[in-house]
């Protein structure tokens, strides 16, 4: 499959309209046409810095509302007079509309303009942020958090859009994309220990009024830093198509979430499972007949496109039930405060900071399929390792193997994004870095509930069902990665 792009007008190299330009057989594996502008630098320099650092300032704002309110909890039920078993909604109410909506908004930014997308999340987030931070009652802090994953459903594809078609295909998007890739895993993390901070100090409801000032400040840099970003005829949108994926992925992260919490014997789990896939189902079924499908169809068939996001899609469910795993294990065997655990995985989130600074080198060395199959073989193997913990002081080194397998899964995590967007016209950007935001997201919603049961099902103690989680991990993170090198061995499908 040819990796060319189509180009505009010529623009200055460190300029966000600068053209993608022809790469050399090094970088891709195709010599440049002839006549061809000169390659853009590797460096990313002037104004760039500038959209790179709102861009990911928006990306590592989303990632934190995903772990900053966990160690919460229990104190927010408290407050609201939540029930235990009615938390799980703090977490839910986020994800559903944050995965559900996420493929249409990448199609809707590329038919509304991708700027105007990413500044309106940036207004509903903000403005959720704030409803949740002043909730008198469950009712309206749920409202807040759904208002929250509404807001990130379009933040993230449309911020993923206008990096990739800022950057040239070649160096400096693998760097935009590996920093991009290091502040969302570090956000993670870090929300993990503000969380446990900020509650004790301040109180839970300094977590979401974090968050509205977070997007309050992006929103002040990004209006001047941004330029409008759609293609040139704007494409129709697929009703159908719209309906049945945001449905069915609703249903899916629905089901998938509160199995988590209640096992999968629940009539509603079953039910909107079932429901789920059949919208799926129904919706490929369209898209093959659509004039104007929501996705493609044929971008869908690229090994690139279908592979890189398999792995997206594996490294990002196992690396999250590796940290449920370890949640459980560190404060139930080890009995750790949450404030510690919070600590041992901020140590996670600096390897991370360190993975992301020379990730890109690697894909610039030996190519982003051959860094995500090393990234995988690496999460696996070091994943096999926490086998070797114990009941006992555990504690250093368990964190010492997820730090290091965080390493590999982050360079896993930039590989799989730059595999998936590169080849793929500006016009339909959007698309696909929607394709590989709904992957991220779907793949931190199911990893927990399909692997995270056997933790309290198998064993004699939770220790064992720990280890037969992470047994079961691993084998899936390798098989994966065997099963890609063979998918994407042709070096000219993946470089």
């Amino acid at each position: 499959m040819s990796t060319s792009t189509s180009t505009g007008p010529t623009a200055p190299p460190d300029s966000p309209e600068s053209p993608k330009s022809p790469k050399s057989p090094d970088a891709r594996g195709q010599a440049p046409s002839a006549g061809a502008p000169a390659a853009a630098p590797d460096r990313i320099t002037g104004r760039a810095k500038l959209v790179l650092f709102v861009l990911c300032a928006a990306q590592f704002m989303v990632a934190l509302d995903f772990s900053v309110l966990n160690v919460a909890l229990p104190v927010l039920g408290a407050d609201l007079g939540m029930s235990n078993s009615a938390l799980q909604w703090a977490v839910t109410a986020f994800a559903l509309p944050s995965g559900g909506f996420l493929l249409l908004f990448g199609r809707v930014a590329d038919l509304v303009g991708r700027r105007r997308l990413f500044l309106t999340g940036l207004v509903v987030f903000g403005a959720a942020s704030l409803l949740a931070t002043f909730a008198w009652n469950p009712a309206v802090f749920l409202t807040g958090r759904a208002l929250q994953g509404l807001g990130a459903a379009a933040i993230v594809p449309t911020g993923m859009a206008l990096l990739t078609t800022t950057f040239p295909e070649g160096p400096q998007r693998d760097r935009a994309l590996g920093i991009s890739g290091t502040l969302m895993s570090l956000g993670f993390t870090v929300g993990m220990v503000l969380g446990g901070v900020m509650t004790d100090t301040l109180g839970w409801r300094s977590t979401m009024g974090l968050l509205a000032v977070a997007a309050l400040a992006v929103l002040v840099l990004a209006p001047g830093l941004l330029k409008e970003s759609r293609p040139q005829e704007r494409p129709r949108l697929d009703v159908p198509g719209a309906v049945t994926v945001t449905g069915g992925l609703l249903s899916v992260i629905y089901a998938l979430s509160t199995a988590a919490e209640r096992g999968f014997g629940g009539a509603d789990v079953l039910v909107t499972l079932v429901v789920g896939v059949a919208l799926l189902a129904a919706f490929v079924v369209v898209e093959s007949r659509a004039a104007a499908p929501l996705v493609s169809l044929p971008m869908l068939r690229r090994r690139t496109v279908a592979w890189g996001n398999v792995g997206g899609l594996i490294t990002f469910s196992m690396m999250s039930t590796v940290i449920f795993v370890l949640t459980l294990y560190l404060q139930e065997v080890l009995s750790l405060s949450a404030f510690r655990t919070g600590l041992v995985f901020g140590v996670q989130g600096a390897a991370s900071a360190v993975a992301g600074t020379y990730a890109p080198r690697v894909i610039g060395r030996i190519g982003a399929r051959r860094t995500l199959v090393a990234g995988l073989l690496g999460q696996g193997a070091f994943v096999a390792a926490l086998l070797l913990i114990g009941t006992g002081s555990g504690a250093l080194v368990a964190t010492v193997a997820v730090s290091i397998a965080s390493m590999f899964h982050l360079g896993a995590i930039i590989s799989y994004g730059v595999i998936v967007t590169s080849g793929v016209p500006d016009e339909e950007q959007g698309l696909a870095t929607g394709l590989v935001t709904t992957t991220q997201q779907v793949g931190l919603t199911v990893g927990i509930p399909l692997l995270g049961v056997l933790a309290t099902t198998r064993g004699e103690s939770l220790f064992d069902g720990v280890r037969w989680v992470l047994a079961v991990n691993a084998g899936i993170v390798v098989l994966a990665a065997a099963l890609i090198a063979v998918a994407l061995r042709n070096r000219a499908v993946a470089r």
